[in-house]
């Protein structure tokens, strides 16, 4: 006991004395007078580390006193001044081979998308202002037409995103009253999004119909009733039933609608402009073909198969359109002009619809056939060069992409990686340390190797992820 007591109190005469040790925050900020960054995050930055080895050190933990010297102090400082001064928001190098990939930020832009972005940041705009009459006017006009002449719709509105759009019509249309909906299109998708939620905000009274897996034309037509307001179909997004089931068809249901005087709202969830099973992807119902069918409102997503930015687009019968405009809330969910100006400049190459493929990253990502993602792998190869060897394993992997952001999930993309085993550094470190680098590397860890997912990587990033891939290892071995 004498000696644990004796043992403590040399703990703390010498934890005194490293706490005494501790520069002042005066003193360290004169060290790093020359330094190129703002005084208040220099000096906020100063007082956290000092206040980290206080912490430290009244903690027990073993702290060098070398360690709270200025050569220790300085590097330390700096590369955490570096981090402050760079962006939270970031770009990374997408090496997944998820195309929509909802954490990465959904679709990129194309060239002229981001360009008209840039344009009309730095000036100012017709946003609400008609050039015409000279009068006021209306930021949704500046794509509506567009929307229609390109879907066959009689109208469209435009707001914030898609569970926006969802919410805003079953309020317009629906609140106090029920709407009814299949059991089996109840999912919950990302980010815990359930459509039954999104319907209770609006007011809605949910009735479900038919059984989990198998859904009748005559299920809806039992549940229909006085306070019956629309039917609504749901896109199922990432979660697919197989095996012994069935829906009810747009027509059917249309029809059946159309005898009782209700509408009939679809929610695409992605929503794609383009039939992409003619380019071997899964048949997924167009926009354009569930209006013909005869649907009174649909609503997608802008940024999944559109290829363009976060918006939830409302299309149909002008009557229920202009219905929705109107309700307050489409005010608290409205686009700003960096939505508009980059959605019209993606809907503008729809005119096209080959120029759209190769224009838009999205639908350029999800066509790229396979022997020129394995070209492309193949050149990541050789701009790794001979040097890599030393401290990867590597080679060239067929592998399986996905489309991403809930659309066709049971669609697998034949593609190529470049497949890294490294020899110096776990793959668990790699994957840090890649997350780390600048610019960031995102890719996975399957089978013990670490995929470069080479269809998700655009040709003018193969340079600067071959850098940081012979960057980011230590030359010996740290395993």
């Amino acid at each position: 006991m004498a000696d644990d007591r004796k043992l403590t109190a040399k703990g703390q005469t010498a934890g005194k004395a490293l706490l005494r040790a501790i520069p002042k925050v005066d003193e360290v900020l004169a060290w790093l007078a020359g330094e190129k960054a703002p005084l208040l995050l220099v000096k906020g930055e100063v007082r956290r580390l000092l206040e980290e080895f206080r912490g430290r050190i009244l903690a027990g933990e073993v702290v060098e006193p070398g360690e709270l010297e200025r050569e220790s102090l300085l590097p330390l400082l700096r590369e955490r001044i570096g981090r402050r001064l760079r962006n939270n928001f970031r770009p990374v190098i997408n090496a997944t081979g998820v195309v929509v990939h909802t954490n990465l930020g959904r679709s990129l832009l194309p060239a002229g998308a981001m360009a008209q972005l840039t344009a009309v940041a730095g000036s100012y705009s017709n946003l609400e202002f008609d050039l015409t009459t000279g009068k006021r006017g209306s930021r949704y006009s500046l794509v509506e037409e567009l929307l229609c002449e390109l879907t066959g719709a009689e109208a469209a509105l435009v707001v914030n995103n898609n569970a926006a759009a969802v919410l805003l019509v079953l309020e317009t249309l629906a609140a106090g009253r029920e709407v009814i909906v299949s059991r089996g299109q109840l999912v919950e998708i990302g980010g815990s999004f359930r459509i039954p939620d999104v319907m209770a905000r609006s007011g809605a009274r949910l009735v479900e119909v038919g059984a989990t897996n198998r859904t009748h034309l005559r299920d809806y037509q039992q549940a229909i009733g006085e306070q019956t307001a629309l039917l609504l179909k749901v896109h199922t997004s990432n979660y697919r039933q197989i095996g012994f089931t069935s829906e009810v068809g747009a027509e059917e249901l249309v029809a059946l609608a159309a005898d009782h005087g209700l509408p009939v709202m679809e929610d695409l969830g992605s929503g794609s402009l383009v039939d992409l099973s003619r380019f071997g992807l899964a048949k997924e119902p167009t926009v354009q073909e569930v209006l013909r069918a005869g649907v009174d409102v649909v609503t997608f997503s802008g940024d999944k198969l559109l290829g363009g930015p976060q918006a939830g687009l409302i299309l149909g019968k002008r009557e229920i359109v202009d219905r929705v405009k109107k309700n307050p809330l489409n005010r608290a969910l409205r686009i700003d002009k960096f939505t508009l100006a980059a959605l019209e400049s993606v809907l503008r190459l729809y005119y096209d619809e080959e120029r759209a493929r190769v224009e838009i990253p999205t639908l350029r990502m999800l066509t790229t056939p396979t022997p020129e993602i394995r070209r492309r792998a193949q050149r990541l190869r050789r701009l790794l060069g001979q040097e890599a060897v030393e401290y990867y394993r590597i080679e060239l992997l067929a592998i399986d992409s996905r489309v991403g952001g809930g659309a066709l999930p049971e669609m697998a993309l034949p593609s190529w990686a470049v497949a890294l085993n490294p020899r110096t550094i776990s793959l668990s470190r790699l994957e840090r340390a890649l997350r780390a680098a600048t610019p960031p590397v995102i890719g996975r860890i399957e089978n013990e190797r670490f995929l470069l997912d080479l269809r998700t990587v655009a040709d003018q990033e193969l340079t600067a992820l071959a850098g940081v891939l012979r960057d980011v290892l230590p030359k010996e071995e740290v395993l």
